[in-house]
């Protein structure tokens, strides 16, 4: 009987730390690995501002959507950041190495320094497994005493895997960035800024 109640506990605590055990986590990050700067250097700096994203998908989980109405939260993937500071990050990254300048972001700066300000407020961050990752925006530039508002919808196919749904919406944040930084170079230029 000993034996047995022995026998029998371990294995209740064998099952017990099985349970309390998790899935590994993954941390996910849409910044894109370090490209090579443009050949031409612009002559102004950017300013991108934080960026709003809808609160369905504001939280640390990855939120996948699936049909008219499901959406599932994945505990076990993750972003490396909020999710609006990810879309900030990778912007800023992709304007900067798209324009030939950088993000002065929160830094101090001289009063005659020639300045675009970007602002993005995200509207939809659709994430499908094996299907798109969908990203739509509202979007200003600004210079000055001119400024252009757009909007932009990029759908970018993904494929079945997490990483691959990750590299959809950074591919989408690039061809927003071509958008942004197109009307950047207008507006600095003295041109009127144009949405495309």
């Amino acid at each position: 009987m000993m034996k047995f109640t022995r026998h029998a506990a371990s294995a209740l605590i064998v099952t017990a730390l099985a349970a309390c055990s998790s899935a590994p986590v993954h941390f996910h990050t849409l910044v894109p690995p370090a490209a090579a700067q443009a050949s031409t250097v612009a002559p102004f700096a950017i300013d991108v501002l934080a960026v709003g994203v809808p609160p369905q998908v504001d939280q640390p989980s990855m939120v996948l959507r699936s049909g008219s109405s499901l959406v599932s939260v994945l505990d076990g993937e993750r972003w490396a950041s909020p999710l609006g500071d990810e879309i900030r990050s990778a912007l800023a990254a992709d304007l900067s190495s798209r324009l030939g300048t950088h993000d002065i972001h929160g830094l101090p700066r001289a009063k005659d320094a020639k300045v675009v300000a970007v602002q993005v407020d995200v509207r939809r961050f659709d994430s499908e497994l094996g299907g798109s990752a969908t990203l739509e925006a509202s979007w200003s530039v600004r210079s000055g005493e001119q400024s252009a508002n757009c909007a932009s919808r990029v759908v970018e196919p993904a494929g079945g895997s997490y990483d691959a749904l990750v590299d959809a919406h950074q591919r989408a944040l690039g061809q927003l960035a071509d958008q942004i930084a197109t009307a950047s170079r207008s507006l600095a230029a003295g041109q009127p800024g144009t949405c495309r």
